[in-house]
């Protein structure tokens, strides 16, 4: 593997809402792993292994660090409540692409509301809520792929 193709990887791991992806190849290793702004543990540095050589992946700009450390506080956690991914698979806002979505930022949402659905293994699951309130941000991107228990919708209390 070139690291041109590493390079590739890491773009799109980068993109991604995968928290960890590991590829071996023969006798090549790449592990990654990303954390999130509410992650307790604190996990090194994400690094491509070789069995010659270490390369780290590259450290986020001051820029970036500055953006990350100056994000809005979330409203305190009893006004707001997160709708969380039941099963892995792919996350839809809409029915279908010519529909329109279940429920958008600034809705207001009834406990039991379809919010949007995830195909896992070909099969659709409708995903609903379990609190009343008015959605107050989208956690993830349509068409993402979303993990088990990973929070999709952030609901104001209310």
């Amino acid at each position: 593997m070139d690291e041109k193709e590493i390079e590739r990887l890491l773009d799109k791991f980068d993109k991604s809402s995968l928290k960890n992806f590991e590829l071996t190849q023969d006798d090549f290793k790449l592990a990654l792993s990303k954390l999130e702004a509410g992650d307790q543990v604190v996990v090194g540095e994400p690094t491509l292994t070789t069995p010659n050589d270490t390369v780290s992946a590259p450290k986020p700009t001051s820029k970036q660090s500055q953006n990350e450390s100056t994000t809005p506080a979330v409203n305190s956690a009893a006004d707001v409540a997160e709708i969380k991914a039941p099963l892995v698979g792919v996350i839809y806002f809409a029915p279908s692409p010519d529909k329109p979505a279940f429920k958008k930022q600034g809705d207001k949402v009834e406990k039991g509301d379809v919010v949007c659905v995830i195909e896992a293994m070909k099969m659709i699951n409708e995903v609903k809520s379990d609190v009343s309130g008015t959605i107050s941000n989208i956690l993830v991107e349509d068409g993402s792929m979303v993990e088990y228990d990973q929070p999709l919708f952030q609901v104001k209390k209310g």
